[in-house]
Parts: C-alpha cells; structure tokens; sequence
C-alpha cells in the first residue's frame, strides 16, 4: 500500500519490538494510550524535552528521572518497562520517532490510517468529529488524527494524508496571490 507508513531504522526496530510484545499480551490499547501521554508530557515541556535530547545526560540519569517521571504520571507495565530499556540503552533521543512508528504500527493492525492535520487555532470535537468522518468517507478507513496548532498558518487548515497532502491555509492562500500579482506586474 502506497498510504502506509514504512517503518524503519533503529526507532522502528524497538517500535515493532514493542507492538509485538503488546500485542501478544493484548495490551496494545493501554501501551498507545501510556505512549500517548509521555509523548504529549515531552511535547508539553521544554526540561522534558531537553532530557530526552540532551547527551550531557548519562544514561542513569536518564532512567533515575525518567522513573521519577513514570511514578507520579501512573505510566506502569510494559510501557515503562519499554522507556527504561530505552534510557539504559541510550536510545531516548529517538522516542518521539518510536511512538509514531508504534501509532503506525496500531494504526495499520486496527485497519485504521491517521491524518496529521495542522490548525490555527484548536478545533472543538464537533469540527474534530467532522473532519474525521470527512476523512473517513474519503478513504473507507477508520482515521485516527494527529493534529497540531500552528497560529502561523493564520486560517483554514493543512492536511496530509498518507502521501496526499490538502493545504487550504488562509497562509498559502494569500502567498498564491501575492505571487501572482507579482507575475502581473
């Protein structure tokens, strides 16, 4: 399938190892969802960030926060387990790149396909719902989205889909005019 994500490299190889074993111990759900919000906690958080990234952090130090961290969010289990193999192996820099071959790898697994979609401003769930059944006529897919705000955009939304992109932002609109009153002049 064109539309499918190619998983690999070093952060799809522990992202198949980690599906595997979530899978077989049918607990895929709870994983994602644990995943989820240590993405959106490294995402949310410039120290988080730094730790994550940073080589001035020894590995142990990694874990002794990283745990830290995992306690007080009530990540437990596999995908604990999972980060502090991680750490220890010196492989934290690439846990962004893991999550989303992990979500591509659930995705796929569940028949679904996810969108990344860029905003403006934050959509409410009866646009987000609209959008997601919008999409899912499209395809004849389930669509899990992925969406990010980007005031920079100014209006309107971008869309990438697999290898198809939609860019309907207030942005490239009024950049397409501005070129072409330049070509008219």
């Amino acid at each position: 399938m064109a539309d499918e994500p190619i998983i690999s490299g070093m952060a799809g190889r522990y992202a198949i190892a980690l599906f595997e074993l979530a899978r077989d111990e049918r607990s895929l759900d709870a994983v994602k969802a644990d995943l989820d919000r240590f993405d959106a906690l490294v995402e949310g958080s410039d120290d988080m960030k730094r730790l994550v990234r940073s080589p001035v952090f020894s590995a142990k130090e990694q874990a002794n926060a990283l745990s830290a961290i995992l306690d007080k969010t009530n990540i437990r289990g596999i995908t604990a387990k999972f980060l502090g193999i991680v750490a220890q192996k010196r492989r934290l820099f690439a846990i962004r790149d893991m999550i989303k071959a992990f979500r591509a790898l659930v995705a796929r697994h569940k028949g679904e396909t996810r969108a990344e979609v860029t905003v403006a401003e934050p959509l409410s769930d009866a646009h987000l719902n609209a959008l997601r059944d919008a999409l899912k006529a499209n395809t004849k897919k389930d669509v899990a989205l992925d969406v990010r705000v980007d005031p920079s955009i100014l209006g309107g939304l971008k869309v990438k889909l697999g290898s198809r992109m939609i860019d309907s932002s207030l942005k490239t609109k009024l950049n397409s005019i501005k070129f072409a009153m330049k070509e008219a002049q």
